[in-house]
């Protein structure tokens, strides 16, 4: 397993379609009703606390099977359909993401303040964000293994897409949380709250687009496995 790698400092951009979805998956402000400005104004908000960091770690795959993936050092994870979704990969990368605390105490401040219609479109911005961020990351993973004459997989977290949760502590096992100041709880929740867990996977005959375009919003330019233009991007160019 190769040593873990922290990446601070990250150039990220919060897409607003981002932060609209966020809102309207809550059923409490659909994106008719927050405009533009409101949305610019929570965006900038964030930005100005954010702190977006990730590390990740290599790990060879010693056996895929259509549940499951075995790893170097005999660690097992079980994801239902993996084998099928992503094909032929002979090695995985665990990552978390987080764009850290300051944020939360943000929302809690607006919310104490009377204004729980501002306190939920900041707590959307802030999810927005770390949303990005993960793609970000999983950009930056693709241009890497493409480098390489690989292809890397879209993402997967524990407690999405059939991954159960309990999951979590076999993946963050292979990372030093501390690293980035995240803390995993025994329920499988993670602090800072805006923080994601993710792993992906890669080959040379790797599949992707398994459940959403990976092109859609990837901020590297010249890639010559890009299947589709780039609508906006999530890196701050």
């Amino acid at each position: 397993m190769d040593a873990a790698v922290i990446l601070d400092e990250i150039p990220l951009r919060i897409d607003p379609a981002e932060v609209r979805a966020f809102q309207a998956h809550k059923g409490w402000m659909g994106p008719a009703d927050a405009g533009d400005g409101q949305i610019e104004q929570a965006i900038a908000a964030v930005a100005g606390v954010m702190r977006p960091r990730a590390v990740y770690r290599t790990a060879a795959v010693v056996a895929a099977e259509r549940d499951r993936l075995v790893l170097a050092g005999g660690i097992r994870l079980h994801i239902p359909g993996i084998g099928e979704h992503w094909g032929p990969v002979d090695t995985v990368v665990a990552a978390l993401v987080t764009i850290g605390a300051g944020v939360e105490a943000l929302v809690r401040e607006r919310r104490e303040a009377g204004n729980p219609a501002g306190a939920t479109l900041l707590d959307s911005a802030a999810s927005a964000a770390v949303e990005c961020l993960a793609e970000w990351l999983n950009d930056y993973l693709c241009d890497r293994a493409v480098a390489t004459g690989r292809r890397a997989t879209n993402r997967i977290s524990p407690g999405v897409a059939g991954w159960a949760l309990a999951e979590q502590a076999t993946l963050l096992g292979l990372l030093p949380a501390a690293a980035i100041d995240v803390t995993p709880g025994a329920d499988g929740m993670l602090a800072p709250a805006k923080t994601i867990s993710l792993l992906v996977g890669a080959g040379r005959a790797a599949r992707v687009d398994h459940y959403f375009p990976q092109c859609r919003r990837c901020w590297v330019e010249g890639c010559p496995a890009r299947r589709a233009p780039r609508a906006t991007t999530v890196a701050a160019m």
